[in-house]
């Protein structure tokens, strides 16, 4: 402002003051004072959290869509975009490191977004597809899937593989793969190495699984709906299911898509058993446990009932479906640029032989029950 706009604005101000135009106002309480700084200070918390948060965060996304990207471009199903992610950010922080102004936006991927997108993933599952499995071969999926996590669970202790490691294992085999191993970490909340390790593992198994299974069906003598609940109970993701059930026939492709999606929903009682065996009893002082469900699993159920019920539109549900995926591709990313080479290494191969135990199980299991059923 020029030195004669001040003169002339102080001018007009003594002049209204004397004819009275200007009305004095109150003296403002401590309290009034203070509202605008405390608001100012609220607003610059906001400010710096999010410019802390926001480079890790669009990094993780970058590595997010570069996966998606070659998975869509290329068309191939072997490009796992989860695994994809974690390659990517593994290579990337391995190679060329990450600075430590990304470090809250990477640890925001692995908690935050993580959580939200295994709410989103209550979108794949509805009841309806339960009931369209029948009776039978919902319990051919129910006691082949827990037995299975089970004994994963039991021989990770005598193989004395660590015992998170384990239950990321025995989730992601027996249910659905690299989905329930995110879902499983959610909750138990293990390394970023295991976590690798484990995707890694089970990704490269159900892909053994895609390709070894539809030259098996003629072998075995298995009508294309047993051969697609086969598939359905036994392959690890869902994209491996439809792979390979689908080159048997189209009868196939649809009751092994309908099985697997009903298995998945295994992952609600899992998660509500291991959140309770890591939170523990509180002390007897209390009188009470400490076993309640994590908020993020009781949405997780809130959204599959939403889905359920037909409320969620078609398109509405195709972009969440969208969305969620690229946020777990970014808690990938996230775990893949925190993840050290020498760390999986120095893991040893104790983890393969109980996940290839675990599937060589799961396998032999379903289909007994199969040729029984």
């Amino acid at each position: 402002m020029q030195p004669w706009h001040r003169a002339m604005g102080a001018c007009i101000f003594i002049f209204c003051r004397r004819r009275g135009f200007v009305v004095k106002l109150p003296a403002k309480s401590p309290e009034q004072s203070q509202s605008p700084r405390r608001s100012s200070l609220f607003w610059h918390r906001c400010w710096y959290q999010i410019s802390a948060l926001m480079p890790g965060t669009v990094l993780v996304a970058m590595i997010a869509a570069l996966a998606l990207l070659l998975y869509y471009g290329t068309g191939l199903s072997l490009l796992n975009p989860l695994l994809s992610a974690v390659v990517l950010g593994i290579g990337l922080g391995n190679i060329a490191g990450v600075s430590p102004i990304y470090r809250s936006g990477i640890q925001f991927s692995m908690k935050r977004i993580l959580r939200l997108a295994v709410i989103l993933l209550g979108l794949k599952l509805s009841l309806a597809q339960v009931l369209e499995v029948g009776l039978s071969g919902l319990m051919i999926v129910t006691v082949s899937s827990l037995s299975t996590f089970c004994l994963t669970c039991w021989l990770g202790k005598k193989l004395k593989v660590n015992r998170h490691l384990t239950q990321l294992i025995a989730a992601g085999t027996s249910i659905c793969g690299a989905s329930a191993v995110v879902a499983t970490n959610a909750v138990v909340d293990s390394s970023e190495e295991d976590v690798t390790y484990a995707i890694a593992l089970v990704t490269g198994l159900g892909t053994l699984a895609m390709v070894s299974y539809p030259l098996m069906a003629n072998l075995l003598q298995l009508s294309p709906s047993a051969f697609g609940l086969w598939c359905g109970a036994s392959i690890h993701e869902v994209a491996q299911v439809v792979a390979a059930s689908f080159q048997q026939s189209a009868l196939s492709g649809e009751v092994a898509t309908i099985t697997k999606l009903s298995r998945v929903l295994l992952i609600i009682p899992v998660i509500v058993v291991l959140s309770h065996q890591k939170l523990g009893p509180r002390p007897a002082a209390t009188g009470r446990t400490s076993g309640a469900v994590p908020w993020f699993v009781l949405l997780f159920v809130l959204v599959i009932l939403l889905n359920s019920s037909g409320l969620i539109a078609g398109r509405a549900k195709t972009s969440l479906l969208a969305i969620n995926q690229f946020l777990l591709c970014m808690a990938m990313a996230a775990m893949g640029l925190t993840t050290r080479l020498a760390s999986l290494r120095a893991t040893g191969m104790k983890p393969f032989y109980l996940a290839g135990l675990s599937w060589l199980f799961l396998g032999s299991v379903s289909l007994m029950l199969i040729k029984l059923s």
